[in-house]
């Protein structure tokens, strides 16, 4: 099979070793030769990384690299079986993209993008053949990451849809089918981890100033919670300029549902250029001479945080299933696949209890009278039954 990707970056240097990996013929076009060539390097230490750690052989790495080419003309992807663009969150530039693209391939040619908050119908748009035209969402790292959302356009077809999910699947990936809407199924339930973790911070709940505050609650998450990162760590590594980004455009795109307002927080440190680790400074500092923000570990403290963030996520997750943008069981994979979480999120609500979540989603309601906190309406008939 051949596929072309479209961006040398991070994303789309991964998917390319991916693809490669899984003996297709790949080639990574950037208009950018620098570029080109640092992908090349990078791929070529990451492989050497893997053979010291036993991970493959020489044979394997030269196999792998030998089925990348790196191309700087758009027209050498004419005989891709599937092509994905992987480039600047700009829907703009995709379209362009795209409709320069459509020219060059067979009919018969998947267009994939790798977005992961835009709306994949728009983009369609701009082809004359929308319907042979998907999203196909790998995470970050995508070699490692096992989980891959598919997002059919209103204008994609069935065959298209299904050949993605084939193709997909035999690079080894875990798929799951969402419905096209902004953040699709992980970065739409996942905004509570982030902003609930934020208003209790702005409330004063934990008592304590930043650093040590984020440190408290990354702590209940981490400890009590059984996460693998808390929330301050996790947007530090993701990048607080990202991070706000996805939360920003997914609370635009639901028309300002007060669910996904942003946190002023994340949007101060944003414009501070406090962007994490790879600005030595967000939520915590890094370097040689950060010193470790310490936690206030108390228990009670720290169940009322998991508690809260918890409720939220099982709510989100629940007006994601309510609104038909993925079934429970994808929900469930999306999550503990994706982000890593611990568990699925209809598990740990059948564990809580349906009851005992719907009164824990009212009870946040009748304190503050915010939409933020309205009970999921699918919850509340889970609840009856």
């Amino acid at each position: 099979m051949k596929v072309g990707v479209i961006g040398c970056g991070t994303m789309g240097s991964g998917i390319a070793q991916i693809a490669s990996t899984s003996s297709c013929a790949v080639k990574v076009y950037d208009v950018n030769a620098e570029a080109l060539e640092k992908s090349k390097i990078k791929l070529d230490k990451i492989l050497a990384r893997l053979i010291e750690k036993g991970r493959i052989d020489l044979g394997e790495k030269n196999r792998i690299e030998s089925n990348i080419s790196y191309v700087n003309d758009l027209a050498d992807l004419s005989d891709s079986d599937l092509v994905i663009e992987a480039i600047v969150e700009n829907k703009d530039i995709k379209k362009k993209v795209f409709a320069e693209l459509e020219s060059l391939v067979s009919d018969n040619c998947i267009l994939a993008s790798n977005t992961s908050s835009l709306s994949i119908t728009s983009i369609a748009a701009a082809c004359k053949k929308p319907e042979r035209f998907i999203g196909i969402h790998f995470f970050n790292p995508a070699p490692l990451m096992k989980l891959v959302e598919i997002i059919p356009a209103i204008q994609t077809s069935p065959d298209c849809t299904q050949r993605s999910l084939e193709i997909i699947q035999s690079w080894g990936k875990q798929t799951v089918l969402a419905k096209d809407t902004p953040g699709f199924i992980v970065n739409k339930v996942a905004r509570p981890f982030y902003s609930e973790a934020l208003r209790i911070f702005e409330e004063g709940i934990t008592k304590q100033n930043p650093p040590e505050a984020f440190a408290t609650i990354d702590w209940a998450m981490t400890e009590l919670g059984g996460f693998r990162m808390g929330p301050s760590t996790l947007m530090d590594f993701i990048g607080n300029d990202i991070n706000y980004t996805v939360t920003e455009t997914v609370w635009k795109s639901f028309y300002y549902d007060p669910k996904y307002k942003p946190a002023f927080t994340q949007k101060r440190l944003s414009e501070a250029g406090y962007h994490g680790r790879k600005s030595g400074r967000g939520y915590y500092q890094y370097g040689e001479n950060a010193v470790k923000a310490e936690a206030n570990k108390d228990d009670c403290l720290g169940q009322e945080i998991v508690d809260r963030i918890i409720i939220m996520l099982i709510n989100e997750a629940a007006d994601t299933l309510h609104f038909n943008i993925a079934s429970m069981e994808d929900i469930d994979k999306a999550m503990t696949t994706g982000v890593n979480y611990p568990k699925g999120l209809f598990k740990w609500a059948d564990e809580i209890g349906i009851d005992e979540c719907v009164s824990r989603m009212d009870t946040l309601y009748e304190y503050y009278h915010e939409d933020r906190y309205r009970c999921c309406p699918l919850l509340r008939d889970m609840s009856k039954k």
